[in-house]
């Protein structure tokens, strides 16, 4: 309203009708955002509070919000995301994919080293350990290959 040069009185006026009509509900709207981003996008605690900030929400109303995200669900997000989106990059360096899914999850807030475990997790668990080759690299070893001597 101050864009459309509106009057700060009647501005508070109109701003307090809203809320009382609940229209305007800053935990309301600090829950769902949480819940959105946490279950749909993946992030982690850490962004969701920056974005918060950055949206407004006071330290004590965002701090409700996120009450409902535990390290565990934290995790639990992690692992689905990885799981998702690991399987774009079969065919790459397993050091590449490693890089490529721990950077996904810096960027959605996850701490670095649950990211690091949870990608070698989801890696192994879709496509077996990682070897060395006679060159000392690391290679991708398909589940047939895990079985044979």
């Amino acid at each position: 309203m101050a864009k459309k040069d509106v009057p700060p009185a009647v501005a508070e006026t109109v701003l307090d009708r809203f809320t009382d009509v609940g229209l305007i509900d800053d935990a309301e709207y600090a829950a769902i955002l949480v819940r959105t981003r946490h279950t749909e996008r993946g992030q982690a605690r850490r962004a969701i509070a920056q974005e918060l900030t950055r949206k407004g929400i006071d330290a004590e109303t965002a701090a409700e919000a996120l009450d409902v995200i535990d390290r565990e669900s934290e995790d639990a997000a992690a692992y689905d995301l990885v799981r998702r989106r690991a399987p774009a990059s079969v065919g790459l360096p397993r050091e590449k994919r490693e890089r490529r899914l721990v950077e996904m999850l810096a960027r959605k807030g996850h701490h670095p080293s649950a990211a690091f475990r949870i990608v070698r997790e989801v890696l192994a668990e879709q496509g077996g350990t990682a070897p060395h080759d006679g060159a000392g690299e690391l290679r991708d070893v398909g589940a047939d290959e895990l079985d044979s001597p």
